[in-house]
């Protein structure tokens, strides 16, 4: 007969996946909103048209390293060198900050350009480009609780060749994340 602990295990990963097919609903329904409001703004002339915060690019580059000093790691310990893991995991973590501070800095920029969330100054063209970063920006925090909690398993020894379900689980919620700012960052750039 199977533990608690065995089932939660068994459960944890197609918990996951429905989880993220959630959030990629989500996100459908708000580039879904971000479309309509162009459509209909431009069709009045009166959609506002701004670059991209340099800052995206930058945060672009940094949450794809991010997810390849994962993979690096993961391989590594699927090899059976447990040890790599804690420094690719701190790697990892520390890009996911990288990766908030650039988008920090692209809320600044936006701000700097008058480009508000909202208020009397702002426009549906910033406030959605505000709404899809900021909505991102919480799930790529969420995945940094997760680094944190994962690495602390593997500072107790959790993690070996035989047995890194938790390294599985964040990797793929990691992953995901970073997909997730690919496909807004070329939806945003392509709608304009």
């Amino acid at each position: 007969m199977e533990t608690l602990q065995e089932q939660r295990r068994r459960a944890a990963k197609p918990l996951l996946w429905i989880g993220i097919g959630s959030i990629i609903m989500a996100f459908a329904g708000l580039t879904s909103g971000y479309v309509v409001s162009r459509t209909t703004l431009v069709m009045n002339e009166q959609w506002m048209t701004f670059a991209l915060p340099q800052a995206f690019i930058y945060s672009t580059i940094v949450i794809i390293l991010s997810s390849l000093a994962l993979i690096w790691g993961k391989r590594q310990l699927v090899a059976g060198k447990d040890s790599a893991i804690k420094p690719m995991l701190w790697v990892t973590l520390l890009l996911g900050f990288a990766f908030l501070w650039f988008q920090g800095g692209a809320w600044t920029e936006l701000m700097a350009n008058n480009i508000f969330f909202a208020g009397a100054q702002s426009h549906p063209a910033g406030s959605w480009v505000y709404a899809l970063f900021i909505f991102h920006g919480l799930h790529v925090a969420g995945g940094i609780i997760a680094l944190l909690v994962v690495l602390f398993r593997a500072y107790r020894g959790r993690y070996s060749s035989a047995d890194y379900h938790g390294i599985t689980l964040v990797s793929i919620y990691w992953h995901f994340v970073d997909l997730l700012w690919l496909y807004l960052y070329v939806f945003l750039s392509a709608i304009r």
